[in-house]
């Protein structure tokens, strides 16, 4: 069960990161949205869709890495653990 829920957590923002992507492709070539009024919110919403979501998953598995000390030697942690 556990699992599944992590699966879900990143599912989630990756989604969002791909709905950002298109929303960002959509606004270049000026397809608007009936959600936004014009091409320009649409640009800035697909670009912080984008950064929320990868950064999230990016950000958990470099968390995910560095628990296993799979990173390299500057990133892993100076404290006991």
């Amino acid at each position: 069960m556990t699992r599944i829920i992590a699966l879900l957590v990143l599912v989630v923002p990756g989604i969002a990161g791909v709905v950002g992507i298109k929303l960002i492709r959509d606004s270049l070539f000026g397809i608007v949205h009936p959600v936004f009024p014009n091409f320009i919110i649409e640009l800035i919403t697909g670009i912080l869709m984008f950064i929320i979501g990868f950064g999230f998953v990016g950000g958990f598995i470099f968390y995910r890495d560095r628990k296993r000390n799979n990173v390299q030697q500057r990133f892993r942690n100076k404290g006991g653990n």
